[in-house]
């Protein structure tokens, strides 16, 4: 694509960008009244989205933002609305957005030690295993009187 297609379309190169690696968490599909089956939903929700797309917007938005501060910003501004305030939203406990971003560190550093740095131990891990040893620890976070 040419520079004044870019600009026709999408403004600048960073808007081009934002529009590229943006995505949206299916919160509503993911959600149940038990918030370890929602726990689990989540976690395999996103495995499966990176097994099926290891070079999508949230990789590429996670490998560039190590690199660029603009795309560092934009993963931060990203991850706290998609992630962090929904989840303190439903955390009836202390320190509700401090767990939702404890939950949210979890879930990308499982994400980013499996699909980008290909950790041996995480990336020939059968996903089932995965999950019934994280599913305890991250459902702790969002529902520990539970």
């Amino acid at each position: 694509m040419d520079k004044s297609s870019v600009i026709q379309y999408f403004g600048s190169k960073q808007d081009l960008f934002r529009e590229a690696v943006h995505w949206q968490i299916p919160h509503d599909e993911l959600t149940t009244s038990d918030p370890g089956h929602t726990v689990e939903n989540r976690l395999r929700g996103m495995l499966d989205t990176w097994a099926a797309d290891p070079d999508g917007p949230m990789a590429v938005l996670l490998r560039t933002s190590m690199t660029s501060d603009e795309a560092a910003e934009l993963l931060r501004r990203h991850v706290t609305a998609q992630v962090t305030d929904h989840i303190a939203a439903t955390i009836d406990a202390p320190d509700a957005r401090l767990r939702a971003a404890l939950f949210s560190a979890m879930m990308m550093g499982l994400a980013a030690q499996r699909y980008l740095l290909h950790m041996p131990d995480l990336a020939e891990a059968d996903v089932e295993d995965i999950v019934r040893i994280t599913t305890p620890l991250l459902r702790s976070l969002v529902a520990p009187e539970a």
